[in-house]
């Protein structure tokens, strides 16, 4: 059988802390600050259960289980783990950055790279991935530290207890506390890894692990930010905000336990780095990152366009050279997805992406959302300010009226104008779109490192040879040097 939404929501009704607004939750499926997005993501295994052949594969004694699972072997597995998450971000138009096959795509990156990992390590994470994949969990993962004085290790932070460490440690396991952030979609998972991206010096050893623990593990809780759905006034206002918040969290380990067949770095200053670039675990990743940033690009390009119809100003050239700019920008992540997946190595049996094509492709995205954002700005115009304070103002009566005066199209009728407003405010302008434009252009990290990673990543053996070669070509044309050839 293939998991399907509503097996997802009986998980999710467990013993798990969340808190928000002064309370803990009761029940995330049901709550107003998570209950639609919850379901919105509910319905992704749904779509997995409706489509098992596209969506799903067989683990070889008919379990199926969610195509990011799959270890690709080759190309065409890797394009096909592609189709099935392109179909999953379009479920959202691409805002629901930490969908189930994200940290998904992170264990089999993970798991490419077994051989990285010391022998207790190998066991734990091969025992876990195949447990997690039957499962087809959703998984979340904390992996930054909170922000506090950045000019300091974790180590000296003042006060402690700020940054999750390892604080006790039996045959039974490891016990952490302290804080990780953010748990991205963390309230609708089923279990959670926490770790460190950020390298660690000597003496750091105790916040050198990485394990996976259920969300409803005693002592383990998450503050929860604001939640954009339950500040919604109706879908109509806030089409994405109220549907698709997969909202961000604090994560505060009181005293976790966690057994040893769930950890898979410990005490290893080297591995909490390796784990990352000598597996393929940021490529994979990553991959589905900017697989599903493809998509959302594409929702805004429409959105752009349709914007342009609406307003009347398609026929103008000055509109054309915009929508055409950010065309060629969202085909050219386009591009680079096939391209490397075309340029894939054969990593240990694993056919992943270029990594050096996918850090281009990261470079690229942290600049181009945010000129997707000014450009549909400055096609809207002051449209996207002057709209009716809500959709109660369809009353049928006076204040419809004014609506109908003065919401004109040359192409839709007031309704339709407000309605394609109201959802480019939400997609660019409101709480929900700010954080969107916060979260595109940071989640992969500061421009500095993935620039940096583009550096390391790009074999300069080429180019270089190139310019020497060329230089070889010719030199001083000295007299002396003529004689001395004769």
């Amino acid at each position: 059988m293939v998991k399907d939404g509503a097996t997802h929501l009986r998980s999710l009704r467990d013993a798990r802390s969340i808190f928000i607004d002064g309370r803990r939750v009761a029940d995330v499926t049901t709550d107003p600050a998570f209950a639609v997005a919850v379901a919105s993501a509910a319905s992704l295994y749904d779509l997995q259960a409706e489509d098992p052949e596209g969506m799903t594969f067989d683990l070889g004694d008919g379990t199926r289980t969610g195509l990011a699972w799959m270890l690709p072997r080759n190309h065409g597995d890797l394009v096909r783990r592609r189709r099935a998450m392109e179909r999953i971000a379009a479920r959202s138009c691409g805002m629901m950055g930490r969908s189930p096959d994200h940290v998904a795509s992170t264990f089999v990156g993970f798991m490419a790279g077994l051989h990285a990992y010391d022998a207790r390590g190998r066991a734990a994470l091969a025992g876990y991935f195949d447990q997690a994949r039957r499962a087809d969990h959703w998984l979340a993962y904390v992996i930054i530290n909170p922000q506090a004085d950045k000019s300091k290790q974790a180590r000296d932070q003042p006060g402690g207890d700020l940054v999750a460490r390892i604080v006790d440690e039996d045959t039974g396991g490891i016990t952490i506390r302290g804080a990780k952030m953010l748990a991205t979609a963390g309230v609708m998972a089923n279990e959670i890894m926490v770790s460190g991206i950020v390298a660690l010096m000597p003496g750091d050893e105790p916040y050198a692990f990485t394990a996976v623990t259920p969300l409803a593990t005693k002592g383990l809780k998450l503050a929860s930010r604001r939640s954009y759905e339950a500040a919604a006034s109706s879908v109509f206002d806030y089409p994405l905000s109220s549907r698709f918040d997969e909202n961000d969290a604090l994560v505060f380990f009181d005293d976790v336990k966690i057994p040893w067949d769930r950890v898979f770095v410990h005490r290893d200053l080297r591995m909490m780095q390796a784990q990352w670039h000598e597996t393929r675990a940021h490529v994979m990743q990553n991959h589905q990152c900017i697989v599903r940033l493809s998509v959302k690009l594409r929702f805004l390009l429409g959105l752009a366009h349709r914007i342009a119809e609406t307003n009347g100003i398609l026929g103008f050239p000055q509109t054309r050279e915009t929508l055409g700019l950010l065309a060629a920008k969202a085909s050219s992540i386009e591009a680079l997805v096939i391209a490397m997946e075309s340029q894939g190595e054969d990593f240990f049996g694993t056919f992943v992406p270029d990594r050096r094509l996918l850090a281009s492709a990261q470079v690229i995205a942290q600049t181009t959302y945010p000129e997707f954002i000014d450009a549909i700005r400055g096609l809207s115009g002051g449209g996207l300010v002057m709209l009716p304070s809500s959709a109660a103002d369809f009353d049928g009566g006076e204040i419809e009226h004014m609506i109908q005066a003065s919401q004109r199209s040359p192409v839709a009728g007031s309704e339709e104008r407000v309605k394609l407003m109201k959802l480019a405010w939400d997609a660019i302008g409101s709480e929900f779109g700010s954080r969107h434009l916060q979260y595109e252009m940071f989640y992969s990290g500061p421009q500095f490192a993935i620039r940096g990673n583009s550096y390391r990543f790009h074999d300069w053996t080429g180019p270089k040879a190139m310019v020497q070669g060329f230089m070889d070509s010719y030199g001083l044309d000295r007299p002396d040097a003529k004689a001395a050839a004769e």
